[in-house]
C-alpha cells in the first residue's frame, strides 16, 4: 500500500513548486518575458490614441456619476445607496440586512482538510474522474497498467474549464465540455524517472492532455450528476488530434512547418485553461502555458526568431517532460514555427461528433485565459481575454459579423465563422488619482476607490494591421509584441475575464504578481496598486454607453484580495469583518442572480483553495462568502453555477512538494491506497431547493 505523504513545503505565493514545475514550466523562476518599456497605467495616454477616444473614455466616468442606478452605480431595482456612497461615485455600499439572493448559505470556514468541504445542508458527488472511460472500447482505469490507447478513450487529466450545454430530446441529460490543462507525470506513473521518461509514458501524457466532451445525466431525486459512457456525442481531443487553423493568419508563413506546409493543420492542443460558451452553442477553450513544451529555444540561430520566442517565455534547452526526444516538432531548433501554432482560442462544436475543432487566429496568440463572448445590440459577438503572465495584457475581439439565430444548418455554418473576422484590441487603463497617492501599499487614494478610465487600442482588423512596422499576420501570431508597441497597460496576471449576463459589466481576475515593484520592474499603479502583490485583485469595467464594441470604458477595482484584517484589502466597500478571506482569484462565473463566483489558485493565506460567491450589486455588494474548499494540493477550477447545482473541477489534488505516485500527499477522491485523481464534483442542496436561496 502506498503511504500518504505529509504536507511539506510551499512555493512562494501559495502554490507547490511541483505545480509550477509541471503546469507552467516554473514561470515564476524565469525572467519576466515582457521587457518592453511601454507606459504604465496612470500615465498620460500617448499619441497612439486619438483625442476622440480619450474624450469617450472620460465621458464614461462622467456618465457614471450622472446616471446613478442606470449606469455604473447602483443596479436597477436595488435599494438606495447610503450617504457615504452617494457622496462618492454612486457605487453602493451598505451594512448587510440579509444574505444576497443566491448566496444564502453558511460560509465554509478556511481549512486544510483533505476533502471537498461544502456548506451545511449540501451534498456532493464525483461526476467523472481522470481515467474514467467515455468512448466505446475504452477499458476501466488501471493506473498500474495504463496505456496511451486506453487514455485516448478515457477522461483526461487535470480537468480545468467546464461547460454544460442542453441536450434536446434526452430528458435529464446535458453535454459536459471539459478541458485538460497539463499532466503531472510524477503523480501519474509508478516509478517515474523525470530524466528518462519512456515513450509509452510520453504518449499517455499526450493522450491525457486536450479536451473531453461527455454526456452527463442527473438524478432528479438527489441532484447527483453522473457521466454517460459511450454516448455517441462523447469525444476526446488530445495532443495528437488534428485541429484546423482558421482566420486571417491561417496559411501564414509564420505557421508553416515541415509536417504542415499549408500552415492550416495542427496536431493537438496544449495547456488548455479557462474558456467560454457561445450563444450559438459551441465551447471555447484557451491555450495557456504552451511555451513549456518546446525545447532548445536557445539553439535557434536566427536572432529575431529567438527574440520572439523569448517574448513568449521560450529561452532554454531541454524541457521538463522531454517530449522533444520522441517528436521533433517540440524541438525549436528543428521546427521554430511549431510553437506559433499554439497559444490560440480553440472552438469546438460539441453537438457534431464529426466536426474538426478550430484554432481562431483572429483572436490573437498569447497565454490565453478565458474567452467569454457577449453580443452587441446588433448581434455581433465580443470576446474578452486575458494573457496570464506577469505584466501582460487584457484584450478583446469584436466580430464584424452578426450571429444568425436558429438551429438550421445554414445558421450553424454561418455562426462557425463569427470568430474569424473582426478587430482585435488591447486595453490601456488610466487612473484618476495623482500618482503620489498610489504608493504601492494598497492604501486607497483620497477619493476612496481605485478607479479610472480606459481605451481599447486596435491592433488588427482582418488583413489590416493598426500597429506600425507589423503586418496583420505578425500582429496575430506575435500579439504580445504588437501590444508592447502600442503601450498597453501591464497587468498583474489577467486570468479569467467574464461579462455579467445581467449588467454587461466585465470582471477580470488578476491573480497575483509578486514581481510588481521589484528592481527593474513596473511599480504600482492605480489598476495594480500593490507592490509584491501575492493575493491578487478583481477588476470591474463598464464599456462606453454599455456598448461592448465601444473603444472607451470606465473601470474600478471591485476586490483587492487577501486577509480582511490587512488594511491593504478592499471588498467593494463592504464591511471587512463580515467577509470570507480570499486570495489569488482565478476562474470566474455568474449565477442567475448576478452574483460573481470566484475560484482560487494558489491561496497565499495558508489554507486550501476554494470557491467563493460575492454580490456585485445591492446592499451586500462586495460581501465574499466561501462556498467550498478543495483537498490538499488541489486548485479550484471551472466553476459552473446552475439553479440547483454547482460544479467545480478539482485540479491537481495531492500536488505537494515531495509527492509522487508511490508517496501521495492526498487520499482524495477514493481513499488511501488509491490513485489520486483530478475529478469533476457536483454540489447540490439536500432539500432539493435552489442554490443559495
Amino acid at each position: 500500500m502506498r503511504k500518504l505523504l505529509p504536507l511539506i513545503g510551499s512555493h512562494p505565493g501559495g502554490r507547490a513548486a511541483l505545480t509550477c514545475r509541471y503546469r507552467c514550466g516554473d514561470a515564476c523562476f524565469h525572467e519576466v518575458p515582457n521587457t518592453s518599456g511601454n507606459e504604465y497605467a496612470g500615465d498620460v495616454i500617448a499619441g497612439a490614441l486619438s483625442r476622440r477616444s480619450m474624450l469617450r473614455a472620460g465621458a464614461v466616468v462622467g456618465a457614471a456619476a450622472a446616471v446613478g442606478a442606470a449606469g455604473l452605480g447602483q443596479a436597477p431595482g436595488a435599494g438606495a445607496a447610503p450617504a457615504a456612497a452617494a457622496a462618492g461615485k454612486g457605487w453602493e455600499k451598505s451594512r448587510p440586512l440579509d444574505g444576497a439572493r443566491g448566496l444564502r448559505f453558511a460560509p465554509v470556514a478556511p481549512n486544510t482538510a483533505d476533502k471537498v468541504t461544502v456548506p451545511a445542508g449540501y451534498e456532493q458527488n464525483i461526476v467523472i474522474r481522470w481515467g474514467d472511460p467515455i468512448l466505446r472500447g475504452a477499458p476501466a482505469f488501471d493506473p498500474e497498467k495504463q496505456s496511451a490507447k486506453a487514455q485516448a478513450g478515457q477522461f483526461g487529466y487535470n480537468n480545468d474549464f467546464l461547460v454544460l450545454l442542453p441536450l434536446k430530446g434526452e430528458r435529464g441529460r446535458q453535454v459536459l465540455f471539459a478541458n485538460h490543462e497539463y499532466t503531472d507525470e510524477q503523480l501519474m506513473f509508478p516509478g517515474y524517472d523525470p530524466a528518462n521518461p519512456t515513450r509509452e509514458q510520453v504518449e499517455i501524457a499526450w493522450a491525457a492532455h486536450g479536451l473531453s466532451v461527455v454526456v452527463v445525466e442527473e438524478d432528479r431525486r438527489t441532484g447527483k450528476l453522473t457521466a454517460v459512457p459511450r454516448h455517441h456525442l462523447n469525444r476526446r481531443f488530445t495532443a495528437t488530434t488534428e485541429f484546423r487553423l482558421t482566420g486571417p493568419a491561417a496559411g501564414s508563413d509564420l505557421l508553416k512547418t515541415s509536417a504542415d506546409p499549408t500552415g492550416t493543420r495542427v496536431l493537438g492542443t496544449l495547456n488548455n485553461c479557462a474558456g467560454g460558451s457561445t450563444p450559438w452553442g459551441t465551447a471555447l477553450s484557451a491555450e495557456e502555458n504552451f511555451n513549456q513544451y518546446f525545447a532548445n529555444a536557445a539553439s535557434v540561430t536566427d536572432a529575431d526568431t529567438r527574440a520572439k520566442l523569448a517574448r513568449y517565455g521560450m529561452t532554454g534547452g531541454a524541457t521538463e517532460r522531454k517530449w522533444e526526444r520522441f517528436d521533433e516538432r517540440f524541438d525549436l531548433a528543428k521546427e521554430p514555427n511549431e510553437a506559433n501554432r499554439f497559444g490560440w482560442i480553440v472552438e469546438v462544436d460539441p453537438y457534431d461528433p464529426d466536426s474538426v475543432p478550430r484554432k481562431r487566429t483572429a483572436l490573437g496568440r498569447f497565454k490565453h485565459e478565458a474567452a467569454q463572448p457577449r453580443l452587441t445590440a446588433d448581434g455581433r459577438p465580443v470576446v474578452y481575454m486575458g494573457d496570464d503572465e506577469r505584466f501582460d495584457y487584457l484584450y478583446k475581439f469584436v466580430s464584424s459579423k452578426a450571429m444568425m439565430k436558429g438551429d438550421s444548418r445554414r445558421a450553424r455554418e454561418h455562426n462557425l465563422t463569427l470568430l474569424d473576422e473582426g478587430t482585435l484590441y488591447v486595453a490601456k487603463l488610466t487612473g484618476d488619482s495623482p500618482a503620489a497617492q498610489i504608493d504601492g501599499s494598497g492604501k486607497l487614494p483620497n477619493d476612496g476607490e481605485f478607479d479610472g478610465s480606459g481605451v481599447w487600442i486596435p491592433l488588427a482588423t482582418g488583413d489590416t494591421s493598426h500597429v506600425p512596422g507589423m503586418t496583420a499576420e505578425e500582429v496575430y501570431v506575435h500579439t504580445r509584441i504588437a501590444a508592447d508597441k502600442v503601450g498597453a497597460t501591464k497587468m498583474d496576471r489577467p486570468e479569467d475575464v467574464e461579462p455579467s449576463p445581467r449588467t454587461g459589466r466585465v470582471y477580470v481576475a488578476l491573480t497575483n504578481n509578486t514581481q510588481r515593484g521589484a528592481a527593474g520592474k513596473a511599480g504600482a499603479d492605480e489598476a495594480n496598486p500593490r507592490n509584491g502583490n501575492k493575493h491578487g485583485h478583481v477588476l470591474e469595467l463598464a464599456e462606453h454607453w454599455d456598448d461592448p464594441a465601444a473603444d472607451g470604458f470606465a473601470w474600478r477595482l471591485f476586490l483587492v484580495c487577501g486577509d480582511p484584517e490587512d488594511p491593504a484589502t478592499y471588498f467593494g466597500g463592504f464591511p471587512k469583518d463580515q467577509v470570507s478571506p480570499i486570495s489569488c482569484p482565478d476562474n470566474l462565473t455568474f449565477d442567475d442572480y448576478g452574483n460573481l463566483w470566484i475560484s482560487t489558485d494558489g491561496n497565499a493565506l495558508g489554507t486550501h483553495d476554494g470557491l467563493f460567491g460575492v454580490a456585485t450589486a445591492g446592499e451586500r455588494r462586495g460581501e465574499v462568502r466561501q462556498f467550498l474548499t478543495v483537498p490538499t494540493g488541489a486548485e479550484t477550477c471551472g466553476p459552473l453555477v446552475q439553479d440547483r447545482r454547482v460544479l467545480v473541477a478539482v485540479q491537481h489534488p495531492g500536488e505537494v512538494d515531495g509527492a509522487s505516485y508511490e508517496k501521495p500527499a492526498s487520499a482524495w477522491p477514493d481513499g488511501q491506497g488509491k490513485a489520486v485523481r483530478p475529478s469533476v464534483v457536483a454540489v447540490w442542496r439536500r432539500d432539493g431547493r435552489n442554490i443559495g436561496v
